[in-house]
């Protein structure tokens, strides 16, 4: 998923093993993933994506600071998603603290380790273990 503001940018799904850079996006107010090779294309994650990054995580903090998080590893995930009209999209840290993705520093390359396992309804797997054949017995 893409926040909000990028509805008007390019976009696809993150794969697992790639490397994407932290990016502005021209024509929006918004940072996120991209593709180092495709800049202008945001890459987007569904929650639950786990990310590794070169270094610490960078995020801007007011108009001209930067912090640093003193992480490396984060899981994507959304903050707040039921107030309408701002960015959701953040990296969640070990000590369960949150960074908005759209205030991420530019230039900082993370590595997509893991993508969500996709839930199945627990009917659908209730039949397919009924329809499976009886085990035989020696």
């Amino acid at each position: 998923m893409c926040d909000y503001s990028l509805h008007a940018v390019a976009s696809r799904p993150a794969q697992v093993g790639e490397t994407l850079i932290t990016t502005a996006f021209r024509g929006t107010s918004t940072r996120g993933f991209a593709s180092e090779s495709d800049p202008s294309v945001a890459v987007c994650m569904l929650p639950g994506t786990e990310l590794a990054f070169d270094g610490n995580v960078k995020y801007d903090n007011r108009w001209i600071w930067t912090r640093a998080t003193g992480f490396r590893v984060g899981k994507f995930g959304k903050v707040d998603p039921t107030q309408p009209d701002r960015h959701h999209d953040a990296i969640e840290f070990p000590d369960g603290t949150s960074v908005l993705v759209t205030k991420l520093c530019e230039g900082q390359r993370a590595t997509v380790l893991q993508l969500p396992v996709a839930s199945q309804p627990a009917a659908s797997h209730k039949s397919e273990l009924s329809a499976a054949p009886p085990l035989a017995v020696d």
